[in-house]
């Protein structure tokens, strides 16, 4: 891969998957400089940059993506977009879609009809399987699958992602979606299954699981989730969508039932509780194409990734307290 400097537009850098991103950048390519646009919602946390806050590669701007002067002032000048700023938790899509439908919808819109009219040379576009919707036992998604979303939260990113189609599609805009499964590792939020599952045990707390438990996801350790997104942006084909999965089927009673495990917590703080409305039961990505295509594919073992984010955790409790103190997460 040809390296050259290059000056790239994160959109909730101050994220999960955002802030790893960066990190990763910056530890890859020494001449490019990232530009970290974050609104600082609840999700968003600077702490998960503290260690490069004053590198002079990088710089962060508080912004709101719905809001388009906000959009415009930030845009001079970047070659590159990778967007994930997003809501993005089904159960409080549930509660309040339309926060989802403003950030996810009208928040690309604007990315988009700024970075086009800046002349923005790629615009990688962060998205979801569910999207999808949901499997039965057998079965993958393929890019090819029909949009088919349960939840106001993957209908906001559908339909994102029409909106990006349907810049390429009129403007040749160079942009690409990607598709991912269930990402997990350092940094975040404590809202979701992994990272909840971890603080409760650490602190004998119960730790909630949602009907039978045996609801399906396809893991992937977010590390090879930057690499992939990496790949799409220097050498993915504009236009095109690439799904990026981990080759990771696991029920969530089984991941439940190895956290507790790895930290000597007793099997009975499993608390069962009630389902969740509309829960897709079982999500599996195939990663065929840009395995073929861009030469990726994910490097970190499930037993390996679940071992290292738990000894993050740990080491970290102070970390995930503070944010589910903050926002009174049980």
């Amino acid at each position: 891969m040809t390296q050259k400097s290059s000056k790239i537009l994160v959109t909730g850098g101050c994220g999960f998957i955002g802030s790893n991103f960066i990190k990763y950048v910056l530890n890859t390519y020494p001449d490019y400089h990232i530009v970290n646009f974050d609104n600082l919602t609840y999700a968003g946390n600077p702490e998960n940059l503290k260690d490069i806050e004053n590198d002079p590669r990088y710089t962060f701007v508080k912004g709101d993506i719905t809001e388009t002067l906000d959009v415009n002032a930030v845009m001079n000048k970047i070659d590159s977009v990778v967007h994930f700023a997003a809501e993005s938790h089904v159960d409080r899509s549930i509660e309040d879609g339309a926060v989802f439908v403003n950030t996810n919808v009208l928040g690309t819109f604007n990315l988009l009809e700024s970075a086009r009219q800046e002349g923005v040379k790629k615009f990688i576009h962060v998205s979801t399987d569910e999207v999808y919707g949901s499997l039965g036992k057998t079965g993958y998604f393929t890019e090819d699958t029909a949009l088919a979303p349960n939840s106001p939260y993957s209908a906001s990113k559908a339909g994102s992602d029409c909106l990006v189609r349907s810049y390429y599609e009129t403007y040749k805009f160079p942009a690409i979606i990607t598709r991912c499964s269930n990402n997990y590792g350092p940094y975040q939020f404590p809202e979701k299954l992994i990272p909840l599952m971890i603080s409760n045990a650490l602190s004998d707390k119960p730790l909630p699981v949602y009907g039978d438990g045996l609801y399906v996801r396809d893991w992937l350790y977010v590390e090879d989730h930057c690499r992939a997104i990496d790949a799409v942006l220097h050498k993915g084909k504009d236009g095109d969508v690439y799904n990026i999965g981990g080759n990771n089927e696991w029920k969530n009673i089984d991941i439940v039932k190895t956290i507790l495990k790895d930290v000597g917590k007793p099997e009975s703080l499993i608390e069962y509780v009630i389902d969740r409305l509309g829960h897709d039961r079982r999500y599996a990505i195939d990663s065929s194409k840009i395995q073929k295509e861009l030469g990726w594919s994910p490097a970190t073992p499930f037993e390996e990734g679940i071992k290292k984010t738990i000894a993050w955790y740990v080491d970290n409790h102070e970390w995930i307290q503070r944010l589910k103190e903050r926002e009174q997460i049980i």
